[in-house]
């Protein structure tokens, strides 16, 4: 029998969607992209469909990951400019080369020196318009080469300094050797710079150990589907044709 719900999801996705999905630790923003595009070629048979992510989430890192299909793909540099929410774990007393669990620790520090005041105060001097120096471990083009290349061959030059706005940057959790955040923040913005800075700003080190996206604008985690979950949706609703 013929399902006549499958022209409807078809004429949709053409039309234009907008998906919310919760990103998967050490999946890229792009095998999100390739997982939904294939599923929905497949088992929809739609030769040709749009799809793209609205801002890039590191592989470390899980969370919200908007996808937008046919026409709704028009908006996807919209969706990247607007402010975005993350909770961030930072392990403090040591860092890595990459400030994330992407390297190993290659340097620690006594956290002796480390008090809840003194990390306060550092969130207070990090909230605003700041000048933020991306991590070489990142997707920035240098003469034609991504960073993250260079600093994986060992090259350790410095990137230029770009304007960021850090909105919120409040305190969830404390411990000596370990504080977790609430980040609001512009487009552009690195995390795991933040984590960086909050290391060297207290005279010690640290790195970013998790980091989740609960928000992009009025976009929430919380209303993200399981990519699994919607996959099968659409295997189902194509087997029943």
């Amino acid at each position: 029998m013929y399902n006549a719900d499958i022209d409807i999801v078809k004429t949709n996705l053409i039309n234009g969607e907008t998906l919310l999905f919760d990103k998967p630790y050490k999946w890229t923003s792009f095998d999100v992209v390739n997982k939904i595009r294939w599923t929905i070629s497949r088992s929809l048979k739609l030769k040709k469909i749009k799809i793209g992510h609205a801002g890039t989430l590191d592989p470390l890192a899980t969370g919200l990951l908007i996808l937008c299909t046919g026409q709704k793909t028009k908006n996807i540099e919209a969706i990247q400019n607007q402010p975005k929410r993350y909770i961030a774990t930072i392990s403090l007393g040591n860092t890595t080369p990459s400030y994330d669990l992407e390297t190993q620790i290659n340097q620690t520090w006594s956290v002796d020196n480390i008090t809840e005041s003194g990390v306060r105060s550092v969130l207070k001097k990090l909230t605003g318009t700041i000048l933020q120096e991306p991590p070489l471990y990142s997707a920035k083009w240098i003469n034609g080469v991504r960073a993250y290349d260079l600093a994986r061959s060992g090259d350790s030059k410095k990137l230029e300094p770009v304007e960021v706005t850090i909105f919120e940057n409040k305190l969830l959790e404390y411990s000596q050797n370990q504080i977790k955040l609430e980040i609001l923040c512009s487009k552009g913005t690195y995390i795991r710079a933040i984590a960086r800075d909050i290391g060297i700003m207290l005279n010690n080190g640290a790195y970013l150990k998790e980091l989740q996206r609960i928000e992009i604008g009025d976009f929430k985690l919380s209303n993200a589907q399981d990519i699994e979950s919607y996959c099968n949706k659409i295997k189902l609703l194509a087997n029943t044709q």
